[in-house]
């Protein structure tokens, strides 16, 4: 065989078999998450008469709305083998640009502006990680502590009231809320850009072997750049659902959101080692964080158990990623 030929051939037998790996594991990983989802359900049922009402889960999903939106930029970066940990600190400031803009701009324009400033963070999360050749992890935790203190020097942490910006609060389709149909729409675009898309299957093979990715053909630093912007502008969308949402920002917006959309990404499958993962498992992971809390609430437990809840939960998923990729690795 000549070389130029198997120098191609390797490359494409890598991805394949590491193809095949993620398959041996989707169908019973997605099980047993549907199974917990299942379990969490019925304790809870058990536990409040109100927790199966419509009015409850519509509750869910609006309480998701923000994290379901940044776990779907999560999601596609962490496939690729990249982490965005800026999310919190950068609604924060998206909110707080909108709320110091929107009586002089206007709401369209003010809320075009924010957006921008969302991909803004993005774009710069995407330079340092793909031009300049800062790790992710690194570059994210300085951003998220440049935009927090941004915040809460420039709005002086003080509460800021944002006045006729409700449209996140708008019930047009059963009563359910505009943000909650926004984060179901985004689910549902970020799982078919997955599957479906050669940007998608360009993001598995960068997270399953950059290296092989690039002598196939993908331009990996473009795909992992393109990632950070769509997380920015997602980051974007989630500060303007917050300020509708809470009708104001602070300094305090956005904390923990980190946390929240991390482990939902891990508890949905996808793997730190990147190359795996899906949406709908991040949604799959998303409605057993939300149903955790939201159960726990109807039960009166205090909120900071349900934050060591949520902390447990992620410990679990990482343990449980690494059960599989030793799995994995044996077969």
């Amino acid at each position: 065989m000549p070389d130029n030929l198997q120098s191609e051939t390797l490359p494409m037998a890598n991805l394949e078999r590491n193809r095949n790996r993620a398959a041996i594991r989707r169908a019973p990983e997605s099980a047993a998450l549907l199974a917990f989802l299942v379990a969490e359900i019925i304790f809870f049922s058990l536990s409040s008469p109100y927790f199966l009402t419509w009015g409850n889960w519509v509750n869910v999903f609006t309480a998701l709305s923000i994290t379901g939106v940044l776990a779907a930029g999560g999601t596609m970066l962490l496939i690729a083998g990249q982490f965005d940990l800026s999310v919190g600190s950068g609604v924060a400031f998206v909110a707080l640009v909108l709320a110091l803009t929107i009586d002089s701009l206007g709401v369209l324009p003010a809320s075009v502006l924010a957006m921008l400033v969302g991909v803004g963070i993005g774009l710069i999360n995407g330079f340092l990680v793909t031009r300049i050749g800062v790790n992710a992890l690194i570059t994210t935790l300085g951003t998220l502590a440049i935009f927090r203190g941004l915040t809460q020097s420039i709005g002086g942490g003080r509460n800021i009231p944002i006045a006729n910006f409700d449209w996140a609060i708008w019930r047009p389709f059963l009563n359910i809320p505009l943000s909650a149909l926004v984060f179901l729409l985004v689910a549902i675009m970020v799982g078919i850009v997955l599957k479906r898309s050669v940007f998608g299957r360009s993001i598995y093979a960068i997270g399953a072997n950059e290296n092989a990715a690039r002598l196939v053909g993908i331009r990996t630093k473009g795909v992992v750049f393109a990632g950070f912007l769509l997380s920015g502008a997602f980051i974007g969308l989630g500060g303007l659902i917050s300020a509708s949402q809470l009708g104001s920002t602070s300094g305090t917006t956005g904390l923990g959101l980190e946390l929240a959309v991390v482990t939902a990404v891990i508890l949905g499958g996808t793997s730190l080692k990147g190359g795996t993962g899906t949406m709908l498992g991040t949604v799959i992971g998303l409605l057993i964080v939300g149903v955790l809390n939201n159960g726990l609430t109807l039960m009166n437990v205090n909120s900071s158990w349900q934050q060591a809840a949520t902390g447990l939960l992620l410990i679990l998923a990482v343990s449980f990623d690494q059960l599989r990729q030793r799995l994995v690795a044996r077969r």
